[in-house]
């Protein structure tokens, strides 16, 4: 039996699936607070049909030693996943960790809206960009704070 393989993705697929990766990355990394206001301020929304309704499950993470080295089992963590389909057609999913079902469910609507062209702009400076900014100043926060207590080891050298 040949091995059937699908054909290379082409350049603009590429990008389109480096895209939504980056978007549905910002919206499951997301306040809650932060996403559940940007989308209560825009100004139209399509209903949508709950294809999965939001439900808790838990995922085992892996861990590298050192960062680079072998695998090993961390731990596991609580995630929400929910699947939604607009009246157009369109189908999102959203994938959450913790237990927030309202978080998972707009993260899909949102995944859905974003892959309309038409819409996409207009939602990547509504919700997507305004998400952006603050998780990245949220990791500026931390590094900040981390760099506050760094501890600078030195070597002495005797006979000097």
């Amino acid at each position: 039996m040949a091995n059937r393989r699908s054909p290379a993705p082409t350049a603009e697929q590429s990008a389109e699936r480096r895209a939504r990766q980056r978007w549905m990355s910002v919206l499951a990394k997301a306040d809650f607070a932060d996403l559940d206001a940007l989308w209560n301020n825009l100004p139209s929304k399509p209903a949508w049909t709950v294809v999965r309704a939001p439900e808790v499950g838990m995922v085992m993470t892996r861990g590298r030693a050192g960062g680079t080295g072998q695998r090993f089992n961390l731990g596991e963590v609580t995630v929400t996943r929910c699947a939604v389909q607009l009246e157009y057609g369109a189908i999102g999913f959203g994938y959450v960790m913790g237990r927030n079902r309202r978080h998972a469910e707009l993260a899909a609507a949102v995944d859905a809206m974003l892959q309309t062209p038409s819409r996409r702009d207009a939602l990547e400076r509504a919700i997507i960009a305004p998400l952006t900014l603050r998780l990245e100043e949220s990791r500026q926060k931390r590094s900040r704070k981390a760099a506050a207590t760094k501890v600078e080891f030195f070597t002495m050298v005797r006979g000097s």
